[in-house]
């Protein structure tokens, strides 16, 4: 039966995990602790693990979207029911052992020794893997639940059928006749906007966690042990270089605090970030995140400093300041032509693409603007302010977060209205960055008209589409700019501003566009924007689409990176 090797798939992957720590007493007293109280306590288990911790936390994200998920069931219903209380009763096995897992974590002793190193590693991404299973399902469960309650429909040949293009296979659970929904499931890329129903991408915890300052001197340690060139610094050094914290000295405000410039007794200048008194702590560890990086175009993180309550990090500085003081100052704009403006575009593409693929880990900043782009006394940029950045799982990944950053009119669609952001969040607010560097204009967001990608976005698609991109440039380069080069940038932005995630390139791809001499290259064209609605009223922001003639609703289900679900809905016609 598919039904019994689904099983065999779902019990095989934590086999040896549940091995080691199935026979301890903590473990045995879980079995009666429903799914719910389960995602509970692996989310607050995750919380506190002291080895491997971005992975409880990955784990835990997957996790606390179950349970969600689980809210929205009638859970005593479906139990008394065949073909759903095995899957759940299965569930609560899996996070049985997830919670085993992520406790293993905590111990300092005999189990974490047992399962340290690459074992380790391999019975986390079992667990993700097996949890993933059920985020696909349970929605389709929960479609199966409200279809009996709501709409009762005759059944096909009494199962339901899930065809997951994915694994090629076609599971069934049979039961006994019933009326009720007949769902089938592809795999998509496609996203459409699901507004905020709960089975939306994954949640993003690492936006709830909380590090005290002693966890937060401790992190930093580590990272000057790890990272060469970042150090601690004396507060007592720091409050001499700002001369006590100068108002006079102030040259900004970041993403968590004010900005300081500093000389330091070797004369070297550096600008010193000092976090407000209520800046999450999360903003401060995204920033940290700066030490491991190392590229021509990314402000370098030099040190730090925790004095008290006083949470300090210590930058190179910038002369030049930000961008956005020449693209929005009359005076100073006429002094970034046109070549240095080019270099700029291509300095970024360069730094993004190491952000998003040549660190460490797969980064994506969240908050791409001119304000956030600094120039040395060269006039080279550095992207700075990573308070907001997240680390992803790949490069295809996408996570969804409750607490929506950044700045209109930079901000992805599928970000400002849904929190679900991934690599093409950044490639959206690149392309958004380059029109305001050829314009030096703002693009301004339209909300009450049903606006997703800006006034700027819309101007430059109706000029390239009818060959008069001339006048888009910023009046302010006369005549000394390369048409070929205006025409290059304007393209690859205009797809980097697409509304669809999917039509958006990769940055290595931007790179090589823009590197390209010839403008006929460039092999795809940017898509219209959505029209504008002629009326204010708010619009309608429903996941569901239903064909009436068809009886059909398409729905797309954003569960677990990278894959997306379409779920079809298909109604038999009234009799």
């Amino acid at each position: 039966m598919a039904a019994a090797s689904m099983a065999s798939a779902w019990d095989s992957p934590s086999s040896s995990l549940w091995g080691a720590l199935g026979q301890a007493s903590t473990m045995a007293q879980l079995v009666g602790v429903d799914a719910l109280g389960l995602v509970s306590m692996v989310v607050q288990a995750a919380l506190v693990a002291r080895r491997h911790r971005d992975a409880c936390v990955w784990l835990a994200q997957h996790v606390e979207l179950v349970g969600g998920l689980l809210r929205e069931l009638e859970l005593a219903e479906l139990m008394r029911r065949e073909a759903t209380r095995r899957p759940l009763e299965q569930l609560r096995a899996a996070l049985r052992r997830c919670y085993a897992l992520v406790t293993a974590c905590q111990d300092c002793g005999y189990l974490r020794r047992l399962l340290l190193g690459a074992r380790m590693a391999d019975e986390f991404r079992a667990a993700q893997h097996e949890i993933d299973m059920f985020i696909r399902l349970i929605p389709l469960i929960s479609l199966v639940d409200n279809s009996t309650n709501t709409r009762r429909v005759q059944a096909d040949e009494g199962v339901l059928t899930v065809v997951t293009d994915g694994s090629n296979r076609d599971i069934r659970f049979p039961r006994k006749p019933l009326e009720f929904t007949k769902i089938r499931i592809q795999g998509a890329t496609e996203l459409c906007d699901v507004g905020e129903q709960p089975f939306v991408g994954k949640v993003d915890l690492r936006e709830q966690n909380i590090v005290d300052i002693e966890e937060l001197v401790e992190l930093c340690t580590r990272m000057e042990k790890a990272c060469a060139g970042f150090k601690r610094f004396d507060f007592f050094q720091i409050m001499d270089a700002t001369d006590n914290f100068s108002e006079k000295m102030i040259v900004g405000w970041g993403g968590f605090g004010r900005v300081y410039k500093g000389q330091l007794p070797g004369g070297l200048n550096v600008a010193i970030k000092r976090a407000d008194e209520h800046a999450a702590m999360l903003e401060v560890n995204s920033e940290l995140q700066l030490a491991k990086l190392k590229h021509a175009n990314v402000i370098r993180l030099l040190g730090w400093c925790i004095h008290g309550k006083e949470r300090i990090l210590v930058y190179e500085f910038m002369q030049n300041g930000s961008l956005d003081r020449y693209l929005c100052d009359r005076t100073k704009g006429p002094l970034l032509n046109w070549s240095k403006r080019f270099k700029i575009i291509t300095g970024l593409t360069e730094g993004i693409v190491y952000l998003h693929k040549h660190s460490m880990f797969w980064l994506v900043h969240r908050d791409l603007k001119p304000h956030n782009v600094l120039l040395d006394c060269n006039m080279i940029p550095k992207i700075a302010d990573f308070g907001s950045a997240r680390a992803l799982s790949s490069d295809v990944a996408e996570e969804r977060t409750s607490r929506v950053v950044g700045t209109s009119g930079y901000k992805a669609p599928e970000y400002a209205s849904r929190g679900v952001y991934s690599m093409k969040t950044d490639v959206f607010s690149f392309g958004v960055l380059v029109l305001v560097i050829i314009s030096g204009r703002k693009n301004t967001i339209l909300d009450k008209r049903g606006d997703t990608v800006g006034d700027l976005v819309r101007d430059a698609w109706r000029m390239w589409k009818e060959q008069r991109l001339h006048e888009l440039v910023d009046p302010l380069l006369g005549d000394g700019y390369e048409v070929a080069e205006i025409k290059r940038c304007a393209q690859v932005a205009l797809l980097c501003a697409q509304e669809d995630p999917a039509d958006r390139p990769a940055m290595t791809d931007v790179a090589a566009m823009l590197n390209s001499e010839n403008i006929i290259s460039l092999p795809i064209e940017p898509k219209q924007p959505a029209a504008l609605m002629h009326e204010c009223a708010d619009r309608d922001t429903a996941s569901t689409y239903m064909d009436q003639s068809s009886r059909t609703i398409d729905i797309t289900i954003t569960s677990s990176a990278p894959m997306s679900t379409r779920v079809r809905i298909i109604l038999d016609p009234e009799v």
